[in-house]
């Protein structure tokens, strides 16, 4: 199975992951998601339209931290949430 990656634009708080995401893959978007907030941007928007595959724990953790997110006055948009296999 493919690994994950993303690509950041640290200028307008958008990160785009592609391959194949898994409680891993989304712990290494947790990171970089948080590195954006810290950084002083209060939407961060995460596109998964390249993600060809999603397990539920990796979904799960991106929805946790929406949560945590909206619970700092912040926001995090996921785009192009896949359907889990």
């Amino acid at each position: 199975m493919a690994t994950l990656t993303e690509t950041v634009n640290v200028r307008t708080g958008h990160i785009r992951a592609s391959g194949h995401l898994t409680s891993q893959g989304a712990d290494l978007l947790r990171g970089t998601a948080e590195s954006l907030h810290g950084s002083g941007h209060a939407r961060v928007v995460l596109d998964l339209q390249d993600v060809q595959h999603a397990d539920d724990s990796g979904l799960n953790i991106l929805r946790g931290l929406g949560e945590e997110f909206a619970a700092r006055g912040g926001e995090l948009v996921v785009r192009h949430c896949p359907e889990t296999a």
